[in-house]
């Protein structure tokens, strides 16, 4: 906003300069829409998630389909990732130190008593993603998480989930910071 004020006092001021030095000036259309503005893009590495890398990879699209903000990509060869992605043998917890900063566990224990890979990864990836654990929940919540039960495979966040993300990434793309987080989430 504060651009296009700046922007479109300049183009009058220049108009103005213009007529008054008898030079021909145009006037120019107005800014109506502002240019989208790109994905953060964040990067993950799960060569320690193990057995659960392929559930990573599908946990990382499912948000890349959900929302415009934010864009999870694997990180490069020696590039540091802003995500740290791996498996252990307890529940599954994610340690966020900031919006889209952190570490996720994938812990075999859920695993073991019959929750989906897919599902725990998006849930925690929903976590670094600056988003809570709301329990109990439907299975329509992703971030529900255990509390839908064995028997909910969803890994797809609700509108709701959707939005909070937008709302934060979008902060953080134009310049407002979101409230930091540094917690940890044990599902």
């Amino acid at each position: 906003m504060h651009v296009r004020m700046l922007s479109g006092g300049l183009a009058a001021a220049c108009l103005v300069s213009l007529s008054l030095t008898g030079g021909q000036a145009a006037a120019a259309a107005p800014q109506t829409a502002a240019a989208p503005l790109a994905a953060r893009v964040l990067t993950y590495d799960a060569g320690g998630s193990a057995e659960f890398r392929s559930a990573v990879d599908r946990g990382a699209a499912i948000w890349n389909e959900s929302v415009d903000a934010v864009e999870l990509r694997p990180a490069a060869a020696g590039q540091r990732a802003n995500i740290r992605v791996l498996a252990d043998n307890g529940w599954p917890r994610a340690l966020p130190t900031n919006l889209g900063n952190g570490t996720v566990y994938i812990g075999r224990q859920a695993v073991d008593q019959g929750y989906n890979t897919v599902r725990i990864s998006a849930h925690e990836l929903g976590h670094i993603l600056g988003l809570p654990d709301r329990k109990p929940g439907p299975c329509s919540s992703l971030m529900s998480g255990s509390s839908a039960g064995t028997s909910c495979t969803n890994p797809y966040p609700n509108a709701a989930e959707k939005a909070e993300v937008e709302g934060s990434f979008g902060d953080a793309r134009v310049g407002r910071a979101p409230a930091a987080r540094a917690e940890v989430i044990v599902d």
